[in-house]
């Protein structure tokens, strides 16, 4: 008899991103690491940026991906819940996921606590910077009658956009941002003003593309949980202790 206990966190698989890694051998050993970890997992959260791009319409979803969604459904369909973050890349997210995979969708951070321990968990994008240009954008993105237009655009046309943009952005392009310090990181300064007004022992980023913990003077804990566009990494939470691992 199996003993599920272990709660496990990732992010930014940007599937279907053809950078990095061949999107298919990727897909492959996020599909591995799903079954191997759905052996002892009591719940999974995925995130964000599990799609470089995602757009949903009302009769059409994306091409590709039938190994991850069916992993996914087979996993829910077990018990397991699985929670999805939404990221910058894959935001817009509908209720596809929800009806055919029986994931829970998040569009904001949570609160979580498990065996005493308080988790603050977000993709990350946005929060505590200061860039004006990045707010607009994101605000731009996340519109509803500007979603409304879009979806207006034949598929073809559409998600064709979607890929180019994605293929243009800093990670497309392999251009990754090192870690830049305590005081310059913006989830750094979000993670301390939310400090001020809750307690929290662990804060789980994705969207930095970073695979690094820190302990501030707080004493909570911060996890970047990198991603998989070449090595895959992940936060597991055993009932004592978050640990970051990678998939081999």
């Amino acid at each position: 008899m199996k003993e599920e206990n272990k709660i496990y966190f990732a992010s930014d698989f940007h599937l279907g991103l053809p950078a990095g890694s061949n999107p298919i051998d990727r897909e492959k050993r996020i599909v591995k690491w799903l079954n191997t970890i759905a052996l002892d997992a009591k719940e999974i959260y995925l995130v964000g940026d599990i799609f470089d791009f995602w757009w949903e319409y009302q009769l059409v979803v994306p091409k590709g991906f039938t190994r991850f969604l069916g992993t996914i459904s087979a996993i829910t369909d077990s018990g397991i819940p699985v929670h999805f973050f939404t990221g910058n890349h894959d935001m817009w997210i509908g209720k596809y996921l929800v009806d055919e995979c029986g994931i829970i969708i998040h569009s904001s951070p949570v609160f979580v606590t498990f065996n005493g321990k308080k988790f603050y968990i977000a993709h990350g994008e946005g929060l505590g910077t200061k860039n004006i240009g990045y707010k607009i954008l994101l605000s731009i993105f996340r519109n509803k009658p500007l979603q409304i237009l879009y979806s207006a655009l034949h598929p073809a046309i559409g998600v064709g956009i979607g890929h180019k943009w994605s293929l243009n952005s800093r990670l497309g392009k392999g251009i990754s941002l090192p870690f830049l310090g305590e005081e310059k990181e913006d989830l750094f300064y979000h993670s301390k003003k939310i400090l001020e007004n809750n307690q929290v022992d662990y804060f789980i980023y994705g969207h930095r593309h970073l695979a690094m913990t820190f302990k501030l003077q707080q004493g909570a804990e911060i996890f970047f949980l990198g991603d998989w566009i070449q090595k895959g990494y992940f936060a597991e939470w055993d009932g004592v202790e978050l640990t970051l691992r990678s998939e081999n």
